[in-house]
Order: C-alpha cells, then structure tokens, then sequence
C-alpha cells in the first residue's frame, strides 16, 4: 500500500496557512481533478479524492489538530469501532469516501461550475442534519484502558410517522416548478467581462427538486421531530484532553429524509488528586521524611491501578526524580506507554522537641553533617540534567 502523502503537501499550502489559503488551494486542485474535465482518467479521480481528503482534515480545527499532533496515525480508524460508524479520528478513516460523499460535503466550494457538486446521483441536493457536540469526562483509569460509555442524546429524529420524508405518502411530492426538479436555478448577468452564468440552490425547494404537496400531520412536512437515542461509543486508550471522537451519522437527523449529522465526543480529563500527567507520563509528589531520605527504605506511591512499592535509596535529595517505567498512559496510536516519574520532597518538621533538638544539635556537630552537598554545589544546568535521567 502507497504511503499517504502530507495533507499540506497535497494542497500546496503552508503548515500555518489560515483557512481561506486552504480553502483556495484546495478549489482549485479540485476544479483541475475534477471528474467532468477528466473524463475517464483514474489517476486524476484519485488525485480529487485525495484533496478532498486533505481538505475534510485541515478545514476542520479539531482534526488539523490532531494532524498536526499525531500525523496520518492520528486520522486512521484504529482507535476502534462504535455504535453508528465510529471511525476513530479521520472523516475518512474507512477509506470509502465516495464521489458522491465529497460532492455532498464540498459541494458549496466548487460553485455550481460542474452542476450535481453538491447533490446526489439523481442530480438533487442532498439535506444534511447538524453535527452535535459533547462532552465525556474520563478518569485517569478509563483513559489508560480504555472505555465504553453509554450516552443519552437528545436530538432531531427521523418521524417515525413519515420515516423522515416530511410527506403525507408517496404520493404528496410533486416537481418543483421554479427549477423544474432540477435542484438549482441558473442566473445570466451581464458584466464588464462579458455574459457570466452561475447557478445556486433552488429558494423553493432547497435543492431537493421536489416539494410536498401534503405534508406529515406529525413533523409538519420536516421529516425530524425531537426525540432522544441512547448511543454506545467506544473510545480508546491514551485519549487526550480536548480530543474530540467521531460518530458518524449520529448527531441530528436531516430534513426530509437526508443525511444525518455527526455525534462529535470531546474528551474531558478529570483532575486525579495524586497523579499529573504530562503527555503519556505522570507526575506523582512524594514527600518522605528526613530519617528515610537519610537512611533509605521502602514507600508506598499511587498508580492507576493501585498502589506500588519503591526503593528510596540513603542520601536521597529533595528533587530526586525515581522513574517507574511503563506504568504511565499509553499511546494512543499504540507506540508503548509512558512512566510514572515520582519527584522526592522531604518534609521538615514545624517543631522539634526538647529531645529532638538535643539529637539534631547532635548530628550537627557530626562531620557528615558540616559538608556541604554535592546537589548544592551543582549549578542549575546540571539539576535539570540530573531531573531527566
């Protein structure tokens, strides 16, 4: 299998370009691959699919996020499946995207110059319902393995009554008469440049090329009425804060009997009292006292799945990172786990008594306790050195 070309390489756009540079960039490989001025030429027709794709990414701001973080690997559908079509990040993770599922999604953007851009095999507009968005919090837990959560939507549903045609029966359609069932209208402007055609969407019937006679008694012609699904979404180990999840053909459905909107599932990390994390790694604070940083021993830090016991070696210093390797989150395209990275404190006592502070004077006095540490006398560029080993 041929290795996929960098999106911002296939629209010939800069890694910073703003969306009109895209948007532009991405017409006019469009207009030169289109299907209609390359009859008959495969590669030409794999070339559109491939801007379309680029396209559907770097327009869209959560997924040229994740692009940009995680690559190709970021848009793949190996995050798993769900209920509706989940494709785990890329809007062509299944690789079927078809003619007809870019002209429907880009339509607007080629500007009528090809006629059925922006509708279906039929030469009609296809109506598409709005995308919802919301938002899942997860544990730390059910970030490191994964989850399956259960969500009630409320939304636009098809009329059970019409099945979503908005029409009384079959027989309640009839043609548009201001298109002539055509879907669009063609207007001719004289201009400085000479005659210019251009065509846009019929203001009768919504580019559908019919409209309804009698209408439902239920959803009143609309074909959607509000109502609510209880939908099953996997999603993945090693999420990120922020990442948002697709869920293809779940968000509100469309009018008359159109394409249904996409169920969008924004990830929400909850805060953990003892674990940080910083990418695929976590932070834990420990604090031990003054007679285990001296003497060395054995302390109890949190993981995600419990509890784990460390060696503190003698002499440790306040800063002192301990590694637990492995046992932080994992990656979400599946290149290993991160570690859990505990950081030493030693706490002081507030106040000593009597007998305390007759000891510690004690040791004071003693020689080990009148040199000064090698950790104090390392400059700043050597701690941070010693921090990330």
């Amino acid at each position: 299998m041929a290795e996929k070309r960098d999106y911002y390489e296939v629209l010939g756009v800069e890694r910073n370009a703003d969306a009109d540079t895209i948007k532009k960039a991405y017409r006019k490989a469009a207009i030169k691959y289109h299907p209609d001025k390359n009859p008959g030429d495969k590669e030409a027709e794999e070339k559109f699919k491939e801007a379309a794709e680029a396209y559907d990414v770097l327009s869209n701001p959560d997924k040229r996020a994740r692009y940009d973080r995680f690559g190709h690997a970021g848009m793949s559908g190996a995050a798993g499946g769900g209920a509706g079509g989940f494709e785990g990040f890329g809007g062509f993770g299944g690789g079927g995207f078809s003619m007809e599922d870019i002209f429907s999604q880009f339509g607007d953007i080629f500007g009528g110059h090809f006629g059925g851009s922006s509708r279906s095999g039929g030469g009609q507009r296809v109506n598409r319902g709005s995308d919802i968005r919301i938002t899942v919090k997860l544990t730390l837990a059910e970030i490191a393995n994964g989850t399956t959560k259960k969500l009630k939507i409320n939304k636009m549903v098809a009329c059970d009554k019409c099945g979503g045609t908005g029409a009384k029966d079959k027989s309640a359609y009839q043609s548009c008469p201001t298109c002539n069932g055509s879907g669009y209208v063609t207007r001719v402007e004289s201009t400085f440049f000479g005659r210019m055609q251009t065509q846009s969407v019929c203001p009768t019937c919504g580019g559908t090329g019919q409209i309804i006679k009698e209408k439902c008694d239920k959803c009143g012609g609309e074909g959607a009425v509000k109502g609510s699904e209880v939908i099953e979404v996997k999603i993945p180990a090693g999420v990120g804060d922020g990442m948002a999840l697709t869920v293809h053909g779940k968000g509100n459905a469309a009018r008359q009997g159109g394409v249904n909107g996409d169920l969008l599932v924004v990830i929400e990390e909850e805060h953990d009292p003892q674990l940080v994390r910083d990418g695929n790694d976590l932070i834990h604070n420990l604090n031990i006292t003054v007679t285990t940083a001296l003497l060395g021993g054995e302390v109890e830090v949190p993981t995600i799945d419990g509890k784990a016991r460390i060696k503190v070696a003698p002499g440790t210093h306040a800063g002192k990172v301990l590694r637990l390797r492995g046992k932080g989150l994992p990656d979400v395209n599946g290149y290993g786990r991160g570690d859990i990275l505990v950081v030493v404190d030693i706490t002081i006592p507030d106040k000593l008594s009597s007998e305390e502070r007759r000891l510690v004077e004690a040791l004071a006095e003693q020689p080990s306790f009148k040199r000064a540490s090698k950790v104090e006398n390392q400059n700043i560029f050597e701690r941070m050195k010693n921090f990330f080993r």
